[in-house]
């Protein structure tokens, strides 16, 4: 679906486009445009996205559900991360949203945990989209739910473009993967919400510098919040479940979320 990257054709879209049109279970119909040039489906594709996105974004908010896109390279513990959120915090009923090109071994590692998971396979694409999001969201029971995480594919390029309806996005950003990688994907970082600096217990063995890697996020995302963390010893966790806890408090008051848009 993406020409950005090469995981889709204008043919590809413009047929989906198409042949798309139908009503949802959940009570958001919508259809597709065709393009009317072909130069023109990438444009036709993220305007179609956001305007998914922005009917996804206000069922959330109906529904009174705190939604969180985490966006990240691969490798950077997202799932372990979301694994010890939901063992942890029992008194929050936890959904997730996952994708990967193939398998479902994320969904079943995050249905062990203890919560409902919905896995997306996009084969050849790089990126979920809304529109992927929209068809998940009707295999979970959302009034059972407090939080709905999206753990994105692994990607710092396409995922960055593309709104889900997320009422904020999260960054991973491990210490095992340098110091320079905001530097490389600025765009990922400057749409964040937070950043999470993850696997902070390998730092030493790495030889990670902590403070080049701060100094780097901020040039690019001087805003965001940045939190060091180690899913597997627990190091920082305390700061993340407080965040958890302020997106809770803002999605039931309808209010309170940051959008990266």
């Amino acid at each position: 679906m993406c020409e950005h990257c090469g995981c889709g054709t204008s043919s590809d879209v413009a047929a989906d486009a198409a042949a798309h049109r139908h009503a949802h279970a959940h009570g958001l119909p919508h259809d597709h445009g065709a393009p009317t040039a072909v130069d023109g489906a990438v444009r036709l594709v993220l305007t179609e996205n956001d305007r998914l996105a922005e009917r996804n974004r206000g069922f959330f908010l109906a529904k009174r559900l705190c939604v969180l896109n985490l966006l990240s390279a691969p490798g950077t513990g997202k799932t372990a991360l979301l694994e010890r959120t939901i063992r942890d915090r029992p008194q929050h009923r936890f959904g997730v949203i996952t994708g990967d090109l193939q398998t479902e071994h994320d969904a079943q590692r995050l249905r062990a945990a203890g919560a409902p998971a919905v896995q997306i396979n996009t084969g050849a694409a790089c990126h979920l989209d809304a529109h992927q999001v929209l068809h998940a969201l009707e295999r979970l029971d959302l009034d059972a739910l407090d939080l709905l995480f999206i753990e994105n594919v692994g990607n710092l390029v396409c995922p960055a473009l593309f709104d889900l309806g997320e009422a904020a996005r999260v960054v991973l950003f491990a210490v095992t993967e340098g110091e320079d990688k905001p530097l490389k994907y600025p765009t990922v970082f400057e749409r964040a919400d937070l950043v999470l600096l993850t696997k902070a217990d390998l730092a030493e063995v790495t030889e990670f510098s902590r403070a080049a890697a701060l100094d780097n996020v901020r040039a690019v995302a001087p805003r965001a919040p940045v939190l060091e963390l180690s899913a597997q010893t627990g190091t920082g966790l305390d700061r993340w479940y407080a965040w958890l806890e302020e997106q809770l408090g803002g999605s039931q008051s309808h209010h309170g979320f940051t959008s990266y848009a």
